[in-house]
């Protein structure tokens, strides 16, 4: 067996976007995620503030269903220009 880890199907699975404070990256960014895992309750969703306020970290807790799905998200959210880095 290899070193590498295989993703289980379905799984909770955290999706973790920065961007820009000042953009509207929640509502961007929830919008897409939503569109591949559908509707994410509050407690679902964990916002932080960056130290001096510029930046905003998401976290999105989905329940993935495959590696396309995700591949998917991440697709999308990387070329949304508000986002800056989506892990």
């Amino acid at each position: 067996m290899s070193g590498a880890s295989v993703q289980e199907f379905p799984s909770d699975f955290p999706i973790k976007v920065m961007g820009r404070h000042d953009s509207d990256l929640r509502a961007l960014t929830q919008t897409i995620v939503e569109r591949h895992a559908g509707a994410l309750p509050e407690s679902s969703v964990r916002t932080r503030t960056s130290a001096d306020g510029n930046f905003l970290a998401l976290t999105y807790l989905v329940r993935a269903t495959s590696r396309e799905q995700l591949d998917a998200i991440y697709r999308e959210l990387t070329a949304c220009k508000s986002v800056l880095m989506a892990l």
